[in-house]
């Protein structure tokens, strides 16, 4: 059984930055690089929605139009770990943020098998 654990949440200030991972486990290593990895968020009272995906080599990337040119989406397959970048960011990217597997590449909730526990961004001065 897989196991995802998101960490490197907070509270940031307007225009600040913070940097989002994903650690996989259950897994061996060989396994992790051919799932493709994605980041979702939700606010309160709002549905779960797209952030950003990387394809299981990470040469492929896919944004949300909200958070493109200020979002990097990244991947290390040696450490079994996923990453958020985060910049520019402002009150609207409050939410809480989950990482996600599966097995094709998406923007949709439904593709993905595997989540983790989420982490909270909180984005006020």
């Amino acid at each position: 059984q897989l196991q995802l654990v998101e960490s490197g949440g907070g509270l940031v200030q307007p225009g600040g930055s913070l940097r989002l991972s994903c650690a996989a486990s259950g897994r061996t290593f060989s396994t992790f690089s051919s799932y493709v990895m994605g980041w979702f968020r939700q606010a309160p009272g709002k549905e779960r929605e797209f952030v950003a995906a990387i394809s299981w080599r990470g040469d492929s990337t896919v944004y949300a139009d909200s958070v493109k040119g200020r979002f990097t989406i990244s991947r290390d397959n040696a450490k079994n770990t996923a990453y958020l970048h985060m910049n520019s960011l402002t009150p609207e990217d409050t939410a809480v943020y989950y990482c996600a597997e599966g097995p094709s590449y998406s923007s949709r909730v439904m593709s993905y098998d595997y989540w983790g526990q989420g982490a909270q961004v909180t984005v006020s001065s």
